[in-house]
């Protein structure tokens, strides 16, 4: 874990982070955890499953489609590309 030092505070962000964590049943500490965290890790952030399961909802695939799918493709590994 990291440690952070917050300089020059002022008294009044000070005693209201107080208030707030109280509210809050907990630390200063944990309350100053929790605001970063809810400040960096937006609940809007996209997920990738959550995306491709939408796009798999919005063109009405199936488990039995993506096992047709499976069932198509060659073992082998793909060839990559040239440029000549």
């Amino acid at each position: 874990m990291v440690a952070v030092t917050i300089r020059n505070l002022s008294d009044e962000a000070h005693r209201a982070l107080k208030l707030r964590a109280a509210r809050h049943n907990r630390s200063t500490e944990a309350e100053m955890r929790a605001i970063l965290e809810a400040a960096t890790r937006p609940e809007g952030r996209l997920l990738l499953g959550t995306a491709l399961r939408e796009i798999g909802q919005k063109h009405g695939l199936t488990n039995t489609d993506i096992e047709a799918i499976e069932q198509t493709l060659d073992a082998r590994p793909a060839e990559p590309m040239t440029f000549d």
